[in-house]
């Protein structure tokens, strides 16, 4: 059995860890807060694209956009989307998992240290990498995203895909892979980005007159909505990544708690056997002297 001055440096020890865990506890969970805010707050905003992009494309015939256009895939482009810093559980080693998987030629862009690491470490094609603070501003975003629509444009990567932590609840986040470009026609197109912002809303059927055509409209925001699109996905995946540091604090925090009661039992079975082993030690003493 340890001594009880080795169980007492012990219980010193793990009652630091648990103040340090639950201090980023409280940490992550005001950044969660904030980040399902910033994450809620731009849902209307992509709804009423949706709806913009709903009325203009029926009035758009066989356009030739080269943001629509499929081709031969020959190279894949995917941004990668972690964190910069650990603990947070599980999260980053099941966007690894996903890229393990991708088996066809791919060149990466790092949105997140740990990504990069993860790509550099394992030698895959990385472009660039690039790192989003927790304010997560749009402007951070579109920097990466227009390197990749520009990669696009130039024929280097024939897809856009994003592999992020989709922010489902507190609890529960999912890697997943979102192919965003290309898409067959502009129909897919606004398909797609009214499931994601959950518009139930149906696409206004009135007479309207675009300025200077509807196909300049179309051009002029599709790689906007590209740009806001990914960005409302690295939201999700920075919510994501708050809700998994604060569930992996909050179960570190409760580890602790767990292991200093067991060690301050076991510190007081030695404390008790000590004192027996004295007592026992007194009697002794004092009868061989009677």
């Amino acid at each position: 059995m340890a001594s009880t001055r080795d169980i007492r440096r012990r219980i010193k020890s793990v009652k630091n860890t648990r103040q340090i865990t639950k201090a980023m506890e409280l940490v992550a969970a005001s950044k969660m807060k904030k980040a399902q805010a910033a994450a809620l707050a731009g849902r209307p905003y992509a709804t009423l694209m949706a709806d913009m992009l709903a009325s203009l494309a029926p009035r758009v015939g066989e356009t030739q956009h080269p943001l629509l256009a499929r081709r031969e895939v020959k190279v894949r482009g995917v941004l990668l989307v972690t964190t910069d810093k650990g603990l947070c559980g599980p999260l980053n080693a099941n966007l690894f998992k996903l890229v393990t998987e991708v088996r066809t030629p791919v060149k990466y862009v790092a949105i997140g240290r740990k990504g990069a690491q993860f790509l550099a470490r394992t030698k895959r094609d990385v472009l660039a990498d690039f790192t989003v603070t927790d304010r997560t501003g749009f402007n951070e975003v579109k920097a990466p995203v227009e390197f990749m629509v520009q990669l696009y444009l130039e024929g280097t990567i024939d897809t856009l895909e994003v592999i992020y932590s989709r922010y489902k609840n507190t609890l529960v986040q999912e890697a997943v892979v979102r192919p965003v470009l290309p898409l067959s026609n502009v129909a897919d197109f606004v398909a797609h980005l009214r499931a994601e912002s959950g518009a139930g809303k149906q696409a206004d059927d009135r007479d309207m007159l675009f300025e200077p055509n509807a196909d300049a409209v179309l051009a002029a925001l599709l790689p906007f909505y590209v740009n806001r699109y990914i960005y409302q996905l690295v939201l999700s995946a920075k919510a994501s990544e708050q809700s998994a540091r604060m569930v992996a604090m909050k179960t570190a925090k409760d580890n602790a708690t767990k292991l200093i009661g067991d060690l301050t039992l076991e510190y007081n079975k030695a404390r008790q056997a000590g004192i027996t082993q004295e007592i026992l030690e007194i009697a002794a003493a004092a009868f061989s002297t009677s």
